[in-house]
C-alpha cells in the first residue's frame, strides 16, 4: 500500500500535517505582523523608502494570514484529495516566495527581490484552484451516507 493510498483511507496524517503547516503559518503571520506594526516603524523611520517598504511588510503579513486559512481549509480535504494535499504544499510555497520576498525586500530595501514575488502569487493561485478541484473527492460523511 503506497502513503497516498494510507491517506485517502483516511488515516488522518495528511489532515493533521497540513494544520501543523497551517498553524505555524498563522502564527508567524501573526507576530511578523505585530512587528512590522509596532517594531519596524521605528526602524525604518529614517528610510527614504520607510513607508512603502512598510506597505509591503503589511502585504506580506496579510497575503500570509489569508493563505494560512486556505490551508486550514485545505487540511480538511487532505485526507481524501491528492489536489488538497498539493494546495497545502503551494500555499506553503506561495507564503515563503510571495510573503518571504517582501519580508526581505523591506529589510534589505533589494528591490531586484521584487521579481520573485508574482512565483509566490501564482503558487497561491494554485493553491485556490486545488481548494476547489478537491471539492470533487468524496467527503468523510459521504461513504456513510453512501452506506445508509
Amino acid at each position: 500500500m503506497t502513503r497516498s493510498e494510507v491517506d485517502l483511507e483516511g488515516d488522518g496524517r495528511a489532515g493533521r500535517r497540513a494544520l501543523v503547516v497551517a498553524g505555524l503559518l498563522g502564527a508567524t503571520g501573526v507576530l511578523l505582523g505585530a512587528f512590522g506594526a509596532h517594531g519596524l516603524k521605528g526602524l525604518l523611520a529614517d528610510v527614504s523608502d520607510g513607508a512603502t517598504r512598510l506597505e509591503w511588510w503589511d502585504t506580506a503579513s496579510r497575503y500570509q494570514l489569508w493563505h494560512a486559512l486556505l490551508v486550514s481549509l485545505l487540511a480538511l480535504r487532505a485526507d481524501r484529495s491528492s489536489a488538497a494535499r498539493t494546495g497545502v504544499v503551494l500555499g506553503a510555497v506561495g507564503v515563503l516566495l510571495f510573503s518571504g520576498s517582501l519580508y526581505t525586500m523591506t529589510l534589505t530595501g533589494l528591490r531586484a527581490l521584487g521579481a520573485v514575488t508574482p512565483l509566490g502569487g501564482l503558487a497561491f493561485v494554485g493553491a485556490w484552484l486545488c481548494l476547489a478541484w478537491s471539492a470533487r473527492a468524496p467527503g468523510p460523511s459521504s461513504a456513510a451516507s453512501a452506506s445508509g
